[in-house]
């Protein structure tokens, strides 16, 4: 019974070699030739937990990134290529069945228009597969009422900010003609009342944990608007690679590489005068709970009073009413920012501290180990299960108000969304935040530079692996239950044959480059080719 298991065998073997050890089976389809395959997919996950092979080298395609665009010497080439003739072709054809749509909506032939609709879904998929970005296209629907606009005037106790008009330019200054220095900055979240080693509250009576979980939530809103004040400031476009981590308290801050050198004092500055606004219906006080709840009404399609059968408040018109913020999110007092010269061991331990916990999910890192962080735990998470984390959250039920976009799958007072987990405790759902032009590359760019220069050394010694044209093939998910498909542990063992031969040939490849250096010649006979 000590024995290992022959799962557990196989998995560290796929470990060993860093092979996934949960992947998903793809259904492969040649038109060319009708042959039909399956493929193990890597799963992909972040969590070493989950899948220690796929999140090691998720965790070192970060490191790649942050080390390439942290200290640029020139500006990054983001000129977009010219649409091909077939975007534009589709481009027409899409205009073609919005105009047809809209035609069909008004003269209430509700079949043709969701016809129209679902052909307009799949010209949308091709654009995108031919290689477009940037936001979503338009939708055929004409626009509703358009939401509120809330005055953007600075608060009078918050400090002003000089503003310049902010240039294009994203690489740092120079300095003595050689040196260009980078910046490492922490930002923390306010005091919520004094905290002990293990950051549980000295007087859990006192500490303020509705404030806590809100800050949580509306953390990322702040940090976004740190980056914009920042730039307005310098007058420059400040390009950036954080992380967001718990500290213990259970707060968020965050850690950020800064390419170019700012003062300290400014950035002192900027974080004293940032803040951000949330302008929602107030939600202090809350109106249902327990077995008494919302219940929903198919006729008026929407939430009703249980009691009155009285629809509930809208959000729009909720929000009309604002007349105040519900919430204003400032960070701490605590800065912490320090300048860093690239190339130095200085900034390769700078780049392990941003990433040191990307393979480690929100609950390993802020686990509680007594009955004190516990509790803190608990009443932190019953504080968040109680605020609502976007417009379209089903806690605001709770306070009598309809969601935007309620439907009668909700369920009045538990939302799904990843601030009212246990696990994550109001963490953002972001953990890596990177600037549009930090490296001039995306991570699929920094990923397939990986890929070419394993070819490129692997071509030196005569192995040619020609890159594979997949984008004639047709790719299918498998259902659980078919039975045309083979079983994941087929799978697994061919993947770690195909790895240890992958391994094989680079090994032969670094031999052939030349011996490693300070590690000279042992053996009499020089090595087989």
């Amino acid at each position: 019974m000590r024995l290992p298991l022959s799962t557990e065998v196989m998995k560290a073997t796929a470990e060993k070699h860093g092979v996934c050890v949960r992947p998903f089976t793809m259904e492969v389809g040649d038109p060319d030739t009708g042959e039909l395959r399956y493929v193990a997919v890597p799963c992909g996950s972040t969590v070493e937990s989950v899948c220690a092979p796929c999140a090691k080298k998720a965790k070192a395609l970060r490191m790649a990134q942050c080390r390439e665009g942290w200290h640029l010497t020139e500006e990054p080439d983001f000129t977009p290529a010219p649409p091909s003739p077939e975007q534009k072709e589709l481009m027409e054809f899409r205009a073609d069945l919005v105009a047809r749509y809209r035609e069909a909506v008004e003269r209430g032939e509700e079949g043709q228009a969701d016809e129209l609709r679902e052909e307009i879904r799949g010209v949308d998929e091709e654009l995108r597969q031919l290689g477009m970005r940037g936001r979503r296209l338009p939708s055929p629907d004409l626009p509703g009422k358009r939401p509120v606009k809330r005055s953007t005037k600075r608060r009078q106790d918050a400090p002003n900010l000089p503003r310049k008009k902010v240039a294009k330019t994203t690489v740092g200054r120079e300095y003595a003609g050689k040196f260009r220095p980078s910046m490492f900055v922490t930002l923390t979240c306010d005091t919520y009342g004094r905290v002990r080693e293990d950051g549980t509250p000295v007087n859990p009576a006192e500490y303020d944990y509705r404030r806590a979980a809100r800050d949580a939530v509306h953390f990322s809103s702040l940090v976004d608007r740190w980056w914009q004040n920042l730039r307005r400031v310098v007058g420059w476009d400040v390009q950036y690679f954080a992380t967001v981590e718990p500290q213990k308290r259970t707060a968020p801050h965050l850690h950020a590489a800064l390419r170019g050198s700012i003062p300290h004092e400014v950035l002192r500055q900027v974080t004293e005068a940032t803040y951000h606004q949330v302008w929602w219906p107030r939600h202090d006080e809350l109106i249902y709970g327990g077995d008494r709840l919302p219940v929903w009404d198919a006729r008026v399609k929407g939430f009703v009073d249980p009691e009155k059968h009285e629809p509930l408040t809208p959000w729009e018109e909720a929000v009309e009413e604002v007349e105040e913020p519900a919430h204003v999110v400032t960070f701490g007092r605590q800065v912490h920012s320090k300048g860093i010269l690239g190339g130095t061991e200085e900034a390769g331990r700078h780049i392990g501290y941003l990433t040191k916990y990307l393979t480690k999910s929100t609950g390993e890192v802020v686990e509680a180990t007594s009955a004190r962080q516990r509790e803190h735990h608990d009443r932190l998470h019953a504080e968040l299960a109680i605020t609502p984390c976007s417009p379209r959250c089903a806690v605001w039920l709770l306070y009598g108000i309809q969601p935007l976009g309620a439907t009668s799958r909700m369920t009045p007072g538990h939302c799904k969304g990843r601030a009212h987990r246990r696990a994550t405790l109001g963490l953002p759902g972001r953990r890596v935040l990177v600037s549009r032009k930090w490296s001039g590359k995306s991570l699929a760019d920094h990923k397939a530079d990986r890929k070419a220069f394993v070819r490129d050394m692997l071509a030196g010694v005569g192995i040619v692996k020609p890159e594979e044209d997949t984008s004639r093939l047709i790719w299918r998910k498998v259902q659980p239950g078919d039975r045309d498909a083979p079983p994941r542990a087929h799978l697994l063992i061919r993947a770690i044959a195909e790895r240890i031969t992958w391994k094989a040939e680079y090994d032969r490849a670094l031999l052939a480059a030349g011996p490693p250096p300070g590690d000279p010649e042992t053996s009499a006979t020089p090595l087989a080719a």
